[in-house]
């Protein structure tokens, strides 16, 4: 199969679909693969080396959507490129499309096959897309929240860990899945006030084996969040339903509870956000203000680390990709369950559930739909 990489074009996302060594893998199961020029020059990887993997260094993104049968990205396709998208192309990337009904209208037009790395599941129910990404934003979620508790970036100026006679800051993360855990190395790395609230009572559990006394594990219904979300200088935001919107779980009157410089990082932001005054931000522009308090909500966090975040997303992308071209998408989605479940869009029906409900289209099951 002929495979396309195109240059991320969101503004400043500098991952990359591919690396070399994953061109490599392509080149010797048969694949001609297709790189934009310099579209991997800011992770940290350049066009000889993907010259010498294997792959054509072409001129510009209209070359690889005109001539390849799978796109390969991170990032959900912008509107120039949706217009791009030609029918019966796959499409293999993060796409968010339940915070996202003019893309989802997009890709239904363009009569194309999208998969969803974030809604492919593994036999435990676990997404394995989308955990190395939730992986490196949880952990850039405190990192980016200690800064922007400096006084300079209008935060409480407080130190994360405290110092001799100065208290630690109290963090709270809320939801204990792969963006929470993540984040609680970090912080309690950090030596903060660590409080994790998630449904789960197992959850919780493994969170304390986890971290031991380093943490204030608290389940949701038995926790008042107000008083809580009142109390705290960080507050993390990592909840996430598979392929759905994200909860309003802190409401604008919490906002307005809170204190004076405390900070806000919404991980869940590319999901619609689980704060209500939320709204996506970039790494130029990363922060705003309400009620004196910082929101971070950049969109694409882990585009702030590319090339860790390029390796560790090809890690878990590869395999499947791998498979998809050497099967074709109908054979190799009809004998995974597990990889169907990131059928979000096939030739203009809406195929995850989640998605058809957010914008009020017809669902059809998607092994339905490949069979045609």
């Amino acid at each position: 199969m002929k495979i396309g990489v195109p240059k991320e074009i969101k503004p400043q996302e500098t991952r990359i679909g591919l690396t070399p060594e994953s061109v490599k893998t392509l080149v010797k199961e048969g694949h001609e693969v297709l790189i934009e020029n310099n579209g991997g020059f800011e992770a940290g990887f350049e066009n000889e080396q993907y010259i010498k993997a294997g792959a054509k260094i072409t001129n510009s993104a209209e070359d690889i959507f005109n001539d390849t049968e799978i796109i390969v990205k991170v990032k959900e396709p912008q509107k120039v490129e949706v217009n791009m998208i030609r029918e019966n192309q796959i499409v293999y990337t993060y796409l968010h499309l339940a915070a996202a009904r003019d893309l989802t209208e997009g890709l239904i037009k363009s009569k194309s096959i999208n998969i969803a790395y974030e809604t492919v599941t593994d036999d435990n129910g676990r997404l394995p897309l989308l955990a190395p990404m939730s992986a490196v934003a949880g952990r850039m979620s405190v990192q980016a929240g200690a800064h922007c508790l400096e006084k300079n970036q209008k935060g409480r100026g407080v130190l994360l860990g405290g110092a001799p006679g100065g208290e630690p800051a109290n963090v709270l993360i809320l939801g204990g899945g792969v963006v929470g855990e993540n984040a609680a190395i970090i912080a309690t790395g950090m030596k903060a006030k660590v409080h994790i609230v998630d449904k789960s009572e197992e959850r919780l559990k493994q969170l304390v084996e986890i971290f031991g006394d380093k943490i204030i594990p608290q389940q949701t219904d038995k926790t008042d969040l107000n008083k809580l979300v009142a109390e705290i200088d960080l507050l993390v935001g990592g909840v996430l339903i598979p392929g759905a919107e994200a909860p309003k779980l802190i409401t604008k009157e919490m906002i307005k509870t809170m204190k004076r410089g405390s900070v806000i990082v919404d991980v869940a932001i590319d999901q619609g956000g689980c704060v209500e005054t939320s709204k996506p931000t970039t790494h130029g522009d990363p922060t705003y203000i309400v009620d004196d308090v910082v929101h971070y909500c950049v969109a694409n966090m882990p585009g702030g680390v590319p090339r860790t975040s390029t390796f560790a997303l090809n890690q878990a992308t590869l395999p499947f990709l791998v498979k998809l071209a050497n099967k074709g998408y109908q054979k190799a989605l009809g004998e995974d369950k597990n990889f169907l479940a990131g059928l979000n869009v096939h030739k203009g029906m809406v195929t995850y559930k989640a998605v058809a409900n957010a914008f009020g289209h017809n669902y059809v099951d998607p092994g339905e739909a490949v069979k045609h």
